[in-house]
């Protein structure tokens, strides 16, 4: 079979492999799509911890069950399934364990044309989507579900920021806020990002590189009970500025590094709270998947590639111009 592995540093090749054999409780499943995440760019780059070479990339996937090792998980063959990448998140639902890791390293991923995976990690596709958007889902429909709902709460009429539209996760979080019943609003750097999150719903659509963005939507808007951030360093203090009492701030990426100082004196006296937050447990991953199906939420999708131009996709997936997520076919 083909799949894409780092064969060095810096370096992803499409190479033949040995078809995967299942033992076990595993299933065999043949790719249908994939979709990429930053998290395979950092890997390319080495900056991601614990790399391992000639190891296959991908997290997200979507595919047919077409082998079983037992009876027992027989139901599965033939069914389209979409793969939940988290490896031992552990027995504690709040934190992930010492042992967590994602699928696609180090453990083989889903950029190649087979996989095999535990039965516990597959889940029915969504009936409403299509294998390219549905493989779009796992990692950052789960890592947006849990920032949401676990530590957000987002509840049905309440003001809901999400930062950095334009990435996966943020794309999904705005998504399902909006399902979930919320005055959705946005921020990006990039007006035609705005511009597609107005179309898609948001209630507002504010640009970070305009000085003193944040006293509009304060004004205008009243304030923000959630903030969903990817990005920390001082904009921090820009949303401690603009919550609502009792609001709750969410972040699950600190791209931007390391606030110069916190704002501790408005969040004690607002009662807010600051929370990290990242993936999310298996239940929650259930959780996401029939949360999609009841809401009929589509996944925004950048671009589909035939998987043979998968390195170009890397390359896109490097710049900030996208809008959605990069998807190969098989």
């Amino acid at each position: 079979m083909k799949g894409l592995v780092l064969t060095a540093p810096g370096r992803i090749e499409i190479v033949d492999l040995e078809r995967p054999k299942i033992t076990g409780s595993q299933v065999l499943i043949k790719l249908k799509a994939a979709a990429l995440n930053k998290r395979d760019q950092f890997i390319r780059e080495g900056k991601y911890p614990n790399i391992q070479m000639n190891c296959v990339l991908g997290s997200d996937g979507v595919g047919e069950v077409v082998e079983v090792a037992t009876e027992a998980n027989g139901t599965w063959k033939g069914k389209n399934v979409v793969i939940n990448p988290n490896m031992n998140w552990g027995s504690n639902p709040a934190v992930q364990s010492r042992e967590y890791s994602i699928l696609g390293m180090p453990s083989h991923g889903t950029f190649a044309e087979y996989i095999a995976v535990e039965d516990g990690r597959i889940h029915e596709v969504p009936k409403h989507l299509t294998p390219e958007q549905a493989a779009a889902l796992p990692l950052g429909g789960l890592t947006a579900f849990r920032a949401c709902f676990h530590h957000g709460r987002i509840r049905g009429g309440e003001n809901v920021l999400i930062s950095g539209f334009g990435g996966g996760v943020a794309q999904f979080a705005f998504q399902f806020a909006l399902a979930a019943g919320a005055n959705v609003f946005v921020t990006s750097g990039k007006q035609d990002k705005l511009d597609t999150a107005l179309k898609m719903g948001a209630a507002g659509a504010f640009n970070y590189v305009e000085k003193d963005w944040y006293k509009n939507p304060w004004q205008t808007k009243g304030g923000f009970d959630v903030v969903i951030d990817s990005a920390g360093g001082d904009q921090i203090n820009n949303f401690i500025k603009i919550m609502r009492p009792g609001g709750r701030i969410v972040f699950y990426g600190a791209t931007n590094g390391l606030p110069g100082s916190l704002d501790l004196y408005r969040m004690f006296w607002n009662q807010l709270t600051l929370q990290g937050s990242t993936m999310g447990n298996d239940e929650e991953f259930k959780e996401m998947i029939d949360f999609v199906s009841e809401k009929k939420v589509e996944p925004l999708i950048d671009s589909v590639r035939p998987f043979e131009d998968i390195t170009s996709a890397f390359d896109t997936i490097a710049k900030t111009t996208k809008t959605g997520k990069i998807v190969v076919k098989f």
